[in-house]
Parts: C-alpha cells; sequence; structure tokens
C-alpha cells in the first residue's frame, strides 16, 4: 500500500468482511446468549461470546506485552469516566438492544441476510449516536458529562501489582465456563467462530497501534465498535467527497458485505420487513435508545464487551454489567408468562 492510512483502510475491510462471514453463520450474538441464558434454553451463544472475550484478552495482552501496541492511549482506558452516564448509557444501551433483538453487529449482520427490519434499526441508532455525540444533543451530555467526571488513581487491572496473576484467573475462569457449553449440534462450530471474532480485536489493535500506525499524521488507537462507526458510515456515504474514510467505516461496511456473501452462498438470503407497527416502533426506539446509551457508555457489547474488557480497563467491565442489566430489565418488564 502508498500510505499507512490506505493499509489501515485494507486491514479494516479484511477484519470486517471476516467478522461478517463469521457471525452470519454463528449467529454470534451477545443479546440472543442472555436470552437463551434467561429462558433455560439449549444454546451456547454467552459461553461464545466470553469464548471470544478470552480471546480477545490474551492475544491484546500479550501483543501489549511484546511490545508492538500500547494500551493505554485507547479510549477505554482513560482515567476519567462519568459516574453517572457511563452506567446510565450501559442500561440505556442493554434496553434498547433488547427491544431491537440485537446490538448493532447483529443488525449489521442481519442487513447482509437482506431484513430490513435492521436497516430501521441502523439509521435510527447512527442518527442518535451523532446526534448524541456531535448534534442536538451534545451540549446536555458534555454537561452532564463534565459535572459528574471523577478521576481514577488507575483506570485497568494491568496496574495492579502481580497483574499477569489478575490476568490469568480471569483467564481461567473464563475457560471454566466456557467449558460448561452444553453439547450441541453446531457447539463446535460455534466456539471456533468465536475464537476467530476473538482474533478479530486482536487484530483490530495491531491494525491501529502498530501496522497502519503514521507517526506524521496519528490515529486514533481503535479496535472493533459499532455505535459511533455506523452513524460515521451514515455521513460518510453523504459526504464520501468531502470528508476522509476511516478504519471504523470500512469495518462496518465489510460486516455487511461478509454478512451478504455469507448469506448468499449457504443460500440464507432472505428479504424481510416489518409485519405489525408495533415492529416498526420497537426497531426505531431500539435503534434510538442504543444510539444514545452507547455514546453515554463509550460503546456497545462489542466495543466496551470485547475491546475495552481486552485492555483490562474498569469502565469496560462496568458497562458491560451495566448493558446486561439494562437488557434484563426489559426481560423481566416484558416476558410474559
Amino acid at each position: 500500500m502508498d500510505s499507512p492510512h490506505s493499509l489501515s483502510l485494507l486491514l479494516g475491510l479484511a477484519i470486517g468482511l471476516v467478522f461478517g462471514v463469521t457471525a452470519q453463520i454463528t449467529k454470534f450474538c451477545f443479546y440472543r446468549g442472555l436470552k437463551q441464558h434467561w429462558e433455560h434454553q439449549q444454546g451456547v451463544q454467552l459461553h461464545s461470546f466470553f469464548f471470544a472475550l478470552c480471546v480477545a484478552l490474551v492475544g491484546t495482552q500479550l501483543s501489549a506485552a511484546l511490545g508492538w501496541i500500547d494500551l493505554n492511549p485507547s479510549i477505554y482506558r482513560s482515567p476519567t469516566f462519568s459516574w453517572l452516564l457511563l452506567p446510565l448509557g450501559g442500561v440505556v444501551f442493554g434496553y434498547g438492544m433488547a427491544l431491537a433483538n440485537g446490538c448493532g453487529a447483529r443488525a449489521l449482520v442481519r442487513l447482509g441476510e437482506g431484513n430490513l427490519r435492521s436497516l430501521v434499526v441502523l439509521g435510527s441508532l447512527g442518527i442518535t449516536a451523532l446526534t448524541t455525540l456531535t448534534g442536538l444533543l451534545a451540549p446536555v451530555r458534555h454537561t452532564l458529562q463534565v459535572s459528574t467526571t471523577v478521576q481514577l488513581p488507575h483506570s485497568s487491572l494491568s496496574h495492579l501489582p502481580w497483574s499477569w496473576l489478575w490476568i490469568g484467573l480471569l483467564v481461567v475462569l473464563l475457560l471454566g465456563y466456557v467449558w460448561r457449553a452444553p453439547t450441541t449440534p453446531t457447539r463446535n462450530r460455534d466456539l471456533f467462530g468465536a475464537a476467530i471474532i476473538g482474533l478479530l480485536i486482536v487484530l483490530g489493535w495491531l491494525s491501529t497501534g502498530w501496522w497502519a500506525a503514521d507517526p506524521f499524521d496519528p490515529q486514533p488507537l481503535s479496535s472493533l465498535s459499532f455505535v459511533v462507526p455506523v452513524g460515521q458510515s451514515i455521513q460518510y456515504s453523504m459526504l464520501a467527497t468531502g470528508m476522509e474514510a476511516k478504519f471504523a467505516v470500512v469495518v462496518v461496511l465489510g460486516l455487511v458485505l461478509g454478512s451478504l456473501c455469507s448469506a448468499l452462498v449457504r443460500r440464507r438470503f432472505q428479504w424481510e420487513g416489518f409485519t405489525t407497527t408495533p415492529q416498526l416502533v420497537r426497531a426505531v426506539l431500539g435503534g434510538a435508545l442504543m444510539g444514545i446509551g452507547g455514546v453515554f457508555a463509550v460503546g456497545c457489547t462489542i466495543g466496551q464487551g470485547l475491546s475495552g474488557i481486552s485492555t483490562l480497563a474498569y469502565s469496560s467491565m462496568l458497562s458491560l454489567a451495566c448493558i446486561t442489566l439494562g437488557a434484563w430489565l426489559h426481560q423481566r418488564l416484558h416476558s410474559r408468562p
């Protein structure tokens, strides 16, 4: 490639394609795993998510230990966070995720499969995310953030004494849970797909922090996330001649294309739309809550749950817990006996 920026776009597109194919085949979805657990269904989706987290954690920390990347500049390791917005955003995102029946990444996969309901979810998510980040709601968000921000002495588990011992303990706990995954016809396939997704998180860090790093034009260190990048993709589709493509935007594009190709090859592509008005309302509202909550919480189930926790950031662990709480609240309020 003729420049680090071009290389980052190529790497982002490749990562997105592999993510889309893998998630379409395995139906990788954190919310689906939660539902299976709460409703006592036979499935390994939740185990797959935590296996992906385990692989992402080990790979990311090993890359940092070898000096390939420095995780401290990442947004997840910020020494400050809002004690109000981050947990509130997690709960709001989780509730919206349940309303929309999946997070932003799952909606992108479904869009590639021909699900037009996901197009509405993504449009609502992307617009509200940018509205909250830089648009009409930005002053309100900024005011709340400034007035509720606290300073942490340390931002991640890596600052603890004997940090590798704690990391090893966390990995053992995750693998112990994964080992208990029930035996299903797709168990091995789903866990293998989860390992691939975990590796893609590591490749995301290496792409932006090492292979495509440009000392003359520094880019933010990042891996995979699907809240603000969805909004940026919508924005880029309208302003491509006046703005530069970013790593996150091509990841989103690659994800949809990967899912589309996989669905066509496997003959799983099928146009789907809304059959009732309540479905449309849930899609719009769920996407909006995920957009607002995702900006408040600085990420989603992939951004905070996999990319963030792979840096061992305390705020990411809190965010994922609050996302789970939000989804559980929806389950409690809307479940039928």
